[in-house]
C-alpha cells in the first residue's frame, strides 16, 4: 500500500465516455434547436467587429467584411454564439470550482521547457489556430464536430485532417512534454 499516493486528492473529471455522450446530446440539441451546429469563432469575429466600431467607426463600415455584421438594430455582440462561448467559460470555472481543480494560476508543461517559451508557443498556436478558423470558414469545434454529426464530408475530412496534423506534429513537439 502506497500511503503518499492514496494522501494526495486527484483531481476529479468526468468519466469521459459520459462525457462524450453528453457532448453528443449537446451537440443534436444545438442542430435541432438552432439549425446549426456548435461553434465558437462566431463570438471571437462578434468581438472584433464590435471592438473594432467602438475604436472605429467609419474603418469598420468602410471594411467590407466587418461592415456585413454592422447593424443599427442590434449588436454584433447579441448572438447566440457569444452566449454559447460565455457560457463555456462560465462553465469551466464553475466545474474547476465545484470539483477543486482551481487553486492558482499555474502552466502546465513538461520538465524541459521554461514558463516562457511554453506561453509562446501556446499563443502561436491558439494565433494559427484563430487564423484557420478564418481560412476554415468557422472553428474546429464547428467544423468537425457538428460537421461529423451532421454526416457531412467536409466534417470528416476535417476531423481526420485535425488529428492528422496532430499525430504528425506531436512527434517534433514531444520532447517538450516527456
Amino acid at each position: 500500500m502506497n500511503l503518499e499516493k492514496d494522501t494526495i486528492q486527484q483531481p476529479k473529471y468526468i468519466n469521459p465516455y459520459l462525457g462524450g455522450v453528453l457532448l453528443g446530446l449537446v451537440v443534436l440539441a444545438t442542430v435541432f434547436i438552432t439549425g446549426r451546429g456548435l461553434g465558437a469563432s462566431g463570438a471571437v469575429k462578434s468581438a472584433v467587429v464590435t471592438t473594432s466600431n467602438t475604436i472605429a467607426p467609419k474603418a469598420t463600415e468602410a471594411n467590407h467584411y466587418m461592415s456585413q455584421f454592422i447593424s443599427d438594430d442590434h449588436s454584433p455582440m447579441y448572438t447566440w454564439l457569444v452566449f454559447e462561448s460565455l457560457g463555456l467559460l462560465l462553465g469551466g470555472v464553475l466545474s474547476g470550482i465545484v470539483f477543486g481543480r482551481i487553486k492558482k494560476f499555474r502552466i502546465d508543461k513538461g520538465p524541459r521547457i521554461s514558463n516562457r517559451k511554453r506561453l509562446i508557443l501556446a499563443l502561436i498556436g491558439g494565433a494559427l489556430f484563430g487564423l484557420g478558423s478564418q481560412f476554415g470558414r468557422g472553428c474546429t469545434s464547428g467544423a468537425a464536430l457538428s460537421g461529423t454529426a451532421t454526416f457531412a464530408l467536409g466534417g470528416v475530412i476535417v476531423m481526420f485532417a485535425i488529428f492528422g496534423t496532430g499525430y504528425a506534429v506531436a512527434y517534433f513537439f514531444r520532447k517538450y512534454w516527456i
